[in-house]
């Protein structure tokens, strides 16, 4: 079934030899035996800290990354990922409901050179970008982010607490049409962390 769809889907999208190619591999992937041995891949945040300088406040965090294994066999045969981080920082009301005072969206594009045979992590917020040997050099780095301008302290009031909330995604957005479908079918690819939250401290 999901060949006959694919199948419809080239038909919908005007796409070069090497995309066809390259979506009909990613079919072969997805539709590979063992499917129930894969690994589903997981996103923790393991650690995250704010503090303040010269009235603004800079995050720091850890968060593990393990890909599924489709996403890495994807990843493998060329396509880009894009992992989102999002961080709220939040007046929390016990008569009604949070207000959201602040809020950061940090996104990376994940991509492998078959030529080089070198992984890409580009800061798609800062265009920066850099290249590891491996994989698991990749997502260290990707998982570490150090004094990360967060919110201006003047944006918040003194005589209120405050928690900051903090979540790693991957995303199935960023994908073209045909491989949007893909991952949708694939629900193993509809990855996040759980929210990690605590409490802002001046």
């Amino acid at each position: 079934m999901v060949i006959e769809i694919l199948i419809k889907l080239l038909g919908t999208y005007r796409l070069g030899c090497k995309n066809c190619c390259l979506i009909i591999s990613l079919c072969l992937v997805f539709c590979s035996k063992g499917y129930g041995q894969e690994d589903s891949g997981s996103f923790d945040v393991r650690s995250a800290s704010a503090i303040l300088e010269e009235g603004v406040y800079y995050l720091d965090t850890w968060i593990e990354y393990r890909l599924p294994s489709q996403a890495r066999e994807a990843l493998d045969s060329g396509v880009p990922l894009t992992i989102h981080i999002d961080v709220l920082v939040i007046d929390p009301r016990w008569y009604w409901a949070d207000q959201n005072v602040g809020e950061l969206r940090q996104s990376y594009q994940l991509q492998y050179h078959s030529v080089s045979q070198r992984y890409i992590v580009l800061n798609l917020n800062t265009e920066e970008q850099n290249t590891f040997a491996t994989l698991f050099a990749a997502l260290n780095d990707l998982g570490r982010i150090s004094e990360l301008p967060m919110i201006d302290a003047a944006l918040l009031d003194a005589d209120q607490d405050h928690e900051v909330r903090i979540r790693a995604f991957l995303s199935m957005e960023d994908l073209s049409g045909p491989l949007s479908f893909l991952a949708f079918w694939r629900r193993d690819w509809s990855l996040s962390s759980d929210w990690y939250q605590w409490q802002l401290e001046d």
